[in-house]
């Protein structure tokens, strides 16, 4: 009887992996709102402040959420649109002042949590991401 697996514990164990994801992300980029506005900056943001060696540092908790998003299943087809999406951020990252801006929008690593759980049919409100940057 213990070879049975046992459905409901891989389910909260994937879920609460999800969430540690979740707030990874949020971590990353958006762990405090602007007052004022409906900007959040993370330390992705922080990190990108410093010239290619800041964008190039945040590149390692990016690819953690993807080698963590292997382990849990993703298709190949989500993986590289996840690289698409933490590529994107890399490259425009390392011109000056505009991919300083443009890390407010993009927000690789909540967009790659969301594809994520939408990968694997547990889907999150989208404001409990904070996320505020729009369509994948």
């Amino acid at each position: 009887m213990s070879d049975i697996p046992n459905i409901p514990v891989r389910r909260r164990e994937l879920e609460r992996d999800l969430d540690k994801l979740d707030r990874f992300a949020v971590n990353m980029d958006a762990l405090v709102r602007i007052p004022g506005t409906r900007l959040t900056l993370g330390l992705d943001s922080v990190l990108g402040l410093i010239p290619v060696v800041g964008d190039t540092l945040a590149l390692a908790p990016s690819l953690y959420v993807m080698i963590e998003a292997k382990r849990l299943g993703a298709s190949s087809h989500a993986l590289g649109r996840m690289g698409f999406n933490v590529g994107i951020d890399w490259l425009v990252g390392l011109v000056p002042v505009v991919g300083d801006l443009f890390d407010f929008g993009w927000q690789a690593n909540i967009r790659n949590t969301r594809i994520l759980r939408e990968e694997l049919g547990h889907p999150k409100e989208k404001a409990a991401l904070t996320d505020q940057s729009g369509p994948q």
